[in-house]
């Protein structure tokens, strides 16, 4: 079987209406999968308002808005009607599903049913989310369903190898193959840090950004970093947050610390510029399963400190291109950074191992593996 004779159905649920590092692996996978001449189709839910524009033909999947205080996600709980008399016309050959939710569910039982091949693709640790907001004794209940979701595909891709030993050892026996996430380079390297941007947020030349990259939620470690930012202060380390993103935690981030300078959203080529002008990437998530800013610092040059996390231990060797630390050790995440603060030499060779280790990580040979994947399925199905 060659590449155009591949339908693929991909299924997200969130292909663009809040962007996000899963959507946009997804999107840059599509680019590459149209370019090699797979036919492919998407079903997401939608919105009036995306963030930006889909890659590909983008089906609208009927959906409600994620309660909880997180209404700007939508939940499709369903397949309705429509969507499978659409995908009916569109005969896929392959599903690929990227979320292990209700729709994601749903159609891989269609494709199931229907005698079709399946691919999941892992892009988030949903299991660790329950304890950010109070609710962790889920958290078990949560793993059984996320492995009896990966048991039911004929192929997983994850991240990382961090990530692939973490199904293993939920009990998942499916095949499971690595896709990494690439960077763009032109867009992320270090000539784009601009200390006048810095300035025009009230941060001086000789001020030392701890950067945050990302949304602004509770599971993305706000209060371990906060807790941090208290940490340095009250040892004198001098440095400036500087946080790149918004979201619903902004205010209840902005209370605890209040001295950061908020850049907001930043898109395109202002994102590069605004991570290749933070001094260190702090990062103490533990939800990524690979974590595109990690990533993008390192091919900016910017040294990071993060938890000792899937995603993380992937990406940074202890010592040498960042620091890896125990996840909620706001101690230890406050020595590391000190450390960076008080060693230029130190801080100048992280950043250069951040830099040539992020060059290999290429877009189009990383989706090629997810293609060779697809290929892969459909051979050993006959």
């Amino acid at each position: 079987m060659q590449p155009f004779n591949l339908r693929v159905a991909m299924f997200s649920g969130n292909y663009n209406y809040v962007r996000d590092g899963a959507n946009q692996a997804l999107n840059m996978l599509a680019g590459h999968l149209l370019r090699q001449g797979v036919t492919l189709r998407v079903y997401s839910p939608t919105t009036d308002t995306p963030a930006f524009p889909p890659t590909g033909d983008l089906v609208s999947v009927p959906a409600l808005p994620v309660p909880g205080g997180r209404a700007e996600y939508k939940f499709a709980w369903h397949l309705p009607r429509t969507t499978r008399e659409d995908l009916a016309t569109f005969k896929p050959n392959l599903v690929h599903v990227s979320a292990p939710e209700v729709l994601g569910h749903r159609a891989v039982s269609w494709a199931r049913d229907n005698g079709i091949a399946t691919v999941a693709s892992l892009h988030t640790r949903f299991e660790t989310y329950p304890a950010y907001y109070g609710i962790g004794f889920l958290a078990p209940l949560m793993i059984k369903g996320l492995t009896r979701f990966y048991n039911r595909v004929d192929q997983v891709v994850t991240p990382g190898e961090s990530t692939a030993e973490l199904l293993r050892e939920w009990g998942v026996t499916k095949p499971i193959r690595i896709w990494s996430r690439g960077v763009d380079h032109a867009r992320f390297n270090p000539a784009r840090r601009d200390l006048e941007w810095r300035r025009s947020l009230g941060i001086a030349d000789d001020e030392f950004a701890l950067g945050f990259l990302g949304r602004l939620v509770l599971e993305k470690g706000l209060d371990i970093f906060a807790d941090v930012c208290a940490a340095l202060r009250e040892r004198g380390v001098r440095h400036r947050v500087l946080v790149i993103g918004d979201g619903p935690a902004r205010d209840w981030f902005a209370e605890r610390v209040p001295d950061a300078a908020f850049a907001g959203f930043q898109r395109g080529d202002d994102l590069g510029r605004a991570v290749a002008s933070m001094d260190v990437l702090f990062n103490p998530s533990v939800t990524e399963t690979f974590g595109n800013v990690t990533l993008e610092a390192m091919a900016c040059g910017v040294p990071v400190v993060a938890a000792r996390a899937t995603g993380a231990v992937d990406l940074i060797e202890d010592g040498v291109n960042g620091f890896l630390v125990p996840p909620r050790d706001c101690e230890a995440y406050a020595d590391a950074i000190s450390r960076l603060v008080a060693d230029p030499a130190l801080h100048k060779a992280q950043g250069a191992a951040g830099y040539a280790k992020a060059q290999a990580y290429q877009w189009d040979a990383i989706n090629q593996k997810v293609l060779d994947t697809y290929l892969e399925v459909m051979a050993r199905r006959g």
